[in-house]
């Protein structure tokens, strides 16, 4: 049986400090606990999912918020390799990403991403769209480790 009181763990790929900062802070007084952990490029975020190397003894990740434009690997490649995952693949993924490109959005959602958000550019509009996000994946939405 899932434990309840067990905070959501979120898992944020993303490579720019400042959209970091904003989304700890917007996440920090979410209504449902939870536990931010961030990583900077694609092959990171593949390496921590499948808990491989350093992330060997990781529990697993409930929610992924992935930005398109990374490094090494971009956002594009890291969702079709987690949907392409069997062991992954039910992980719900949200791209949170600067760009507005249809291709990117009717790419990602081709590659099965759960939603597209687009990053608003001002720090209120950003904070609005990460506590409608939390509202709805975390207060809503069953993950799967709660049907577990």
């Amino acid at each position: 049986m899932i434990d309840e009181a067990a905070p959501v763990r979120i898992l944020l790929v993303e490579d720019s400090p400042g959209d970091v900062s904003l989304t700890r802070e917007s996440l920090r007084d979410a209504r449902v606990a939870n536990e931010l952990v961030v990583v900077g490029d694609g092959e990171e975020a593949l390496r921590f999912l499948r808990r491989e190397d350093e992330h060997a003894d990781g529990r697993e990740i409930d929610l992924v918020l992935l930005d398109l434009n990374l490094p090494c690997m971009d956002g594009h490649e890291v969702l079709a390799e987690i949907k392409r995952d069997q062991s992954l693949r039910a992980t719900p993924v949200i791209v949170l990403t600067t760009s507005a490109n249809p291709d990117d959005v009717m790419g990602a959602y081709a590659a099965h991403a759960n939603a597209y958000v687009t990053k608003p550019v001002l720090f209120a509009d950003f904070h609005d769209v990460l506590r409608r996000l939390e509202g709805f994946w975390l207060d809503v939405v069953r993950l799967p480790r709660e049907v577990g």
